[in-house]
């Protein structure tokens, strides 16, 4: 029933104290407990008091366990009361509630999750080193259930994969359904997939392959259809409160003076009048996703509940969908305000106490100079989101392939400030969303570009209109009034291979697959968490029926979103010189750059990347200092030859002599004293192997 969770995290049994025993219970594990809190820690009462209400959920549990539990809140008690101290104005009131649920959620917990918990900190860098590697798919276009998810997970092992991020899995509205990410009931598995045990039997499966699951969270809004939202439409004012609602249009109207459009085409505004309310509510991004109100305290609880609930179904990583929006000022885009990253700080510290085992992901898709804000800055530094993609990374990526030029990217990335060193970019080249040309105007005027003029032609680029483009894309969204029009399409399609295919051109088919491998060459040799989106390791174009479903109602990002074709895969496996296709190609050439990368000591995240100045202007230069020796990368973005003067290599700290970790071969250095790089060519250098 609507209300029953949110009763439970709002009412709480009055003030007891720790020397007077509860009626009618005579429990002197507690009063040991509660005694040793005491005299170890600085709690204030007010918590003392709440523990000793829970009925000892710990009760149950081996002495060490107790402990742990006692030493984790000791260390993080602090840390979520700051964190919440920026957003509510009793903290430590709403700190006591929160740990009620981690308590629960830690007495609640499996053994097996709290062995993984155990190991994860013993290595806190998992998520960091260079075997890591991400996958991500829509779980239905992956699979037919969940069960047959597990089912392909040596496909996932044999790939190098240990991070599988599957979307959406949770309930959603019928459609439309903003692509599953309207969610009706964030406790029960969309049917279609299966259910909630087939979920945690999933995950366990995935954990004994080595493969961590990342599951999406929508922290922003809940569907029309949700409880919460139902039980507000029927008159309770507990519930009305978790949503913005206003009676008249003067508040809606200020907001969207300085609040853009997410969807101008599809959702137009960002009210929706509702008749069952009398009132016009805060719909960002369709009528039917009502925005949840993060200033009410209740909400905070609710989410922490579920996100507690989630990693103990084995949840490793939790990709906070749409967190960038949850916090709304007057007078600004509602977009990266500082409560936004003072309530993941508070929300990871929960996890910190209950199952460290569980990172999130901070799913931001902004300008350039808010992404490290998601890892942290200031007094939330490195204590925000664990993850965070790396959004300028992947548009320098496509904007460097089709200008042939580095300038605006090495401007770009050089300007990003450091990022705390316990965490890590979600690096990629493309996911399930279109592409949104987020160039900054400053770094453009920086190299001789107006912002507007360079991201019309990326537009016109990746759409196939400009003459001579090799990609074909899809224009998403285009704003009549901005101008703006966003991308739309496969990988393999907009870098040249559809058209290849086209003309069947064997040339243009080679240059397609190496701008292919050139761009997760970049991803892979960032550092970070590289990312791989399903069929990109086989170079799967665009699917060119999307639209004759009609549940996508006109939604061309479906277009890249087609099904997993496994018996193309079972093919390109077994072609790993890659000479039956393209798709064995690809699949060959990333397993190598796959199984590199792992080597390289150098691509730890912790380890920053530095863009050199080029010398060239079609050469990406990235340098990587570790205390066993530099790595130098550099990327010929253009379809010629192009040199890397012998003195960078010095400048980076290398010699003559050093080795291609790709190739395992000596780069090419000509007569003139430079290393010459074929077209689309990567090189990740390093020292003599073994020095």
């Amino acid at each position: 029933m609507p209300g029953d969770n949110a009763t439970g995290l709002r009412e709480m049994s009055g003030p007891t104290h720790p020397d007077q025993a509860r009626p009618g219970v005579h429990n002197p594990r507690r009063r040991s407990m509660l005694g040793y809190l005491v005299m170890t820690t600085r709690l204030p009462q007010l918590l003392l008091d709440c523990l000793d209400s829970l009925g000892d959920p710990f009760a149950g549990l081996p002495p060490h366990r107790r402990e742990l539990f006692i030493a984790r809140l000791r260390r993080w008690w602090p840390d979520l009361v700051n964190g919440l101290a920026d957003v509510y104005s009793d903290p430590e009131q709403v700190g006591v509630r929160s740990v009620r649920l981690a308590a629960e959620a830690f007495a609640q917990r499996g053994d097996d999750l709290h062995s993984l918990d155990l190991t994860r900190s013993l290595q806190p860098d998992w998520f960091q080193q260079p075997g890591a590697l991400g996958y991500a798919a829509y779980a239905d276009r992956f699979a037919e259930s969940l069960a047959d998810v597990g089912k392909h997970a040596a496909y996932l092992r044999d790939l190098g994969v240990t991070y599988l991020h599957l979307m959406p899995l949770l309930q959603t509205r019928p459609a439309p359904n903003d692509g599953g990410y309207a969610v009706s009931d964030y406790r029960q598995v969309n049917p279609e997939l299966g259910s909630v045990d087939d979920l945690r039997e999933l995950t366990a499966t995935l954990r004994g392959e080595g493969i961590s699951l990342c599951l999406d969270l929508v922290l922003n809004h809940v569907a029309y259809e949700h409880p919460w939202a139902a039980a507000a439409r029927a008159g309770d004012p507990q519930y009305r409160d978790y949503f913005s609602c206003y009676h008249d249009r003067s508040i809606p109207d200020a907001y969207d003076s300085t609040v853009p459009e997410v969807f101008p085409a599809f959702a137009p505004g960002n009210f929706t009048f509702d008749p069952d309310l009398s009132s016009w509510v805060w719909t960002t991004f369709n009528s039917y996703q009502w925005d949840v109100a993060w200033s009410n305290p209740d909400v905070f609880c609710e989410y922490a509940d579920l996100v507690l609930w989630l990693a103990n179904l084995g949840v490793e990583v939790l990709r906070l969908d749409a967190i960038a929006f949850i916090w709304k000022r007057l007078g600004t885009n509602c977009q990266n305000q500082p409560e936004v990253h003072a309530i993941t700080h508070a929300l990871r510290t929960l996890t910190r106490m209950a199952c460290p085992a569980t990172v999130f992901q901070a799913e931001a898709i902004v300008g350039p100079r808010d992404l490290v804000q998601y890892l942290g800055t200031g007094h939330h530094y490195g204590k925000v989101s664990d993850l965070a993609y790396h959004n300028s990374l992947m548009v320098q990526l496509w904007s460097m392939l089709a200008t042939r030029d580095v300038h605006l990217a090495t401007q770009a990335l050089r300007a990003l400030p450091a990022t705390p060193s316990t965490t890590a970019w979600i690096t990629y080249v493309r996911c399930h969303d279109d592409i949104g040309w987020a160039i900054d105007d400053g770094d453009a005027r920086a190299v001789g570009l107006t912002g507007w003029g360079h991201r019309a032609f990326l537009s016109s680029f990746y759409s196939g209109t400009f003459p001579g483009a090799f990609a074909r894309g899809l224009v998403f969204q285009e704003n009549q009034a901005t101008g703006d029009r966003r991308i739309s399409g496969s990988l393999a399609s907009l870098a040249g291979l559809e058209a290849a295919t086209e003309t069947g051109d064997a040339g243009d088919m080679r240059a397609a697959v190496a701008r292919i491998l050139l761009l997760h060459a970049v991803m892979l040799g960032w550092g970070g968490l590289p990312v791989v989106w399903m069929g990109d390791e086989l170079g799967l174009l665009s699917d060119g029926g999307w639209d004759t479903d009609p549940r996508y109602g006109g939604d061309n990002r479906w277009a890249h979103r087609p099904r997993m074709p496994w018996s193309v895969a079972a093919e390109a496996a077994g072609d790993p010189e890659g000479a039956a296709g393209p798709a064995g190609a690809v699949l060959a050439g990333l397993t190598r750059l796959i199984a590199a990368r792992a080597s390289l000591d150098q691509l730890h995240a912790s380890v920053a990347s530095e863009v050199m100045l080029p010398s060239d202007p079609g050469v990406l230069l990235v340098r990587r200092d570790h205390p066993l020796g530099p790595l130098m990368c550099a990327y010929n973005m253009t379809e010629d030859w192009r040199p890397v003067p012998l003195h960078r290599l010095h400048e980076a700290g290398l010699g003559a002599d050093c080795i291609d970790r790709i190739s395992n071969a000596h780069p090419n250095i000509g007569d003139d004293g430079q290393v010459w790089m074929p077209p689309y060519a990567s090189h990740w250098l390093t020292g003599r192997l073994g020095t």
